[in-house]
């Protein structure tokens, strides 16, 4: 069986594909630098028109930021808000926005490709490597619900966290930042509709507050608590009528096991939700009713 020569190579094909998945997804991407250039280097890319998602973690306080457009004109950017906990940020720009990313991939498997997208000095940005990790949803060392934990096996440039993370077909899977040791994770798409839209609507991302200082202890014989050690003025664990030194042992008929897991529980959907706590004061058995507060702006 002869082989046409002129025919390409499935290695031609693939390079063919992804160097048009990348060109699709650049239309969406753009650089975020400060003004002047250098505090700042990092991707990102149009979510809705005039709004841009970018890293949080790169974007500095209080710095006056531009955006490089996929066409090469630059616009200035103000900060909408920013989420620490789950690594977003919101820009708006003015002006004709690039086309807004669809996030529209299916769940991704381990193993397979995956290719991140950037740009930096009006060049497009980009490299490839595998899925290393697709698990379930997780949450951050600082407390933000991520909807699924990827990990990319891909080599990124500094200049491209914040941008595009991508599938086999060019499908947008999420955004790329760093996490440890400069390993690539995906904030992933759900996630970014989430987040991005309360930024949107708020400038933050609301979360729960009870005003309380807690610490873990040992309830004898085999129980935990939480005691509490402070109560702010005017919060919710005041208004409740919560005292120094009463010991928390369960939350809507759960027993508290740490007070990690009942501060995880404090998310966005917590704020005005009503909380039925087992108390003990003195050690005589108490109960009360907490109506949980919105934490306020750092």
């Amino acid at each position: 069986m002869s082989i046409d020569p002129s025919s390409p190579t499935l290695i031609e094909q693939l390079s063919t594909a992804m160097a048009g998945a990348v060109a699709q997804a650049s239309r969406s991407v753009v650089a975020v630098q400060s003004v002047p250039p250098g505090r700042v280097r990092a991707s990102g890319f149009a979510w809705r028109e005039g709004l841009i998602v970018t890293c949080e973690e790169a974007i500095p306080d209080e710095v006056e930021l531009a955006v490089g457009l996929p066409d090469g004109r630059h616009a200035a950017a103000t900060l909408v808000g920013r989420d620490p906990a789950t690594d977003i940020a919101l820009l708006r720009i003015a002006g004709a926005s690039p086309t807004p990313a669809a996030f529209d991939a299916p769940p991704v498997q381990s193993g397979a490709i995956a290719l991140g997208v950037g740009a930096a000095d009006g060049t497009t940005v980009a490299a490839a490597g595998v899925v290393a990790l697709a698990g379930p949803a997780w949450r951050s060392l600082r407390g933000g619900d991520i909807d699924a934990r990827i990990e990319l096996d891909l080599r990124l440039r500094r200049s491209a966290e914040g941008g595009l993370a991508l599938d086999a077909r060019g499908r947008a899977i999420g955004m790329t930042v760093f996490g440890p040791r400069r390993r690539v994770l995906v904030i992933p798409g759900p996630t970014i509709e989430r987040v991005a839209g309360l930024l949107a609507a708020h400038g933050r991302v609301p979360r729960g507050y009870l005003g309380l200082a807690l610490q873990a202890v040992k309830v004898e014989p085999t129980g935990f608590g939480a005691m509490v050690m402070g109560v702010a003025a005017d919060g919710p664990g005041a208004a409740a009528g919560l005292r120094q030194g009463d010991l928390l042992l369960a939350w809507n008929g759960e027993p508290v096991h740490s007070v990690r897991r009942l501060l995880r529980a404090l998310g966005p959907s917590s704020v005005g939700s009503v909380v039925r706590l087992s108390l003990q004061r003195g050690g005589e058995p108490l109960e009360a009713q907490l109506i949980v507060g919105e934490r306020p702006a750092d």
